[in-house]
């Protein structure tokens, strides 16, 4: 049962909690993202960017970090460069 909870988070390269850290974040700025879209749908003169800067702002950091733990995966002793 306890692998459950650690098999996706350590395929990620983050730990349990990390991980928790990580999708609470997210979430929250995806539902303050989609309320300012819905305000936006009935004031479109209100938050007029905000959804499309929240999107491409979890995007960022989802692909950056994907990167980064794909990259260390990659590399036998963790780092990028093979001289080190």
């Amino acid at each position: 049962m306890r692998w459950s909870f650690t098999e996706h988070p350590a395929s990620v390269g983050e730990s349990y909690v990390g991980h928790l850290r990580s999708a609470f974040g997210f979430g929250v700025a995806m539902i303050r993202g989609g309320t300012a879209c819905l305000v936006h749908g009935v004031l479109p003169f209100l938050h007029t960017t905000t959804g499309s800067r929240t999107v491409i702002r979890l995007h960022d950091r989802m692909i950056t970090n994907r990167h980064s733990v794909s990259v260390t995966a990659a590399e036998p002793n963790g780092s990028p460069d093979p001289k080190t």
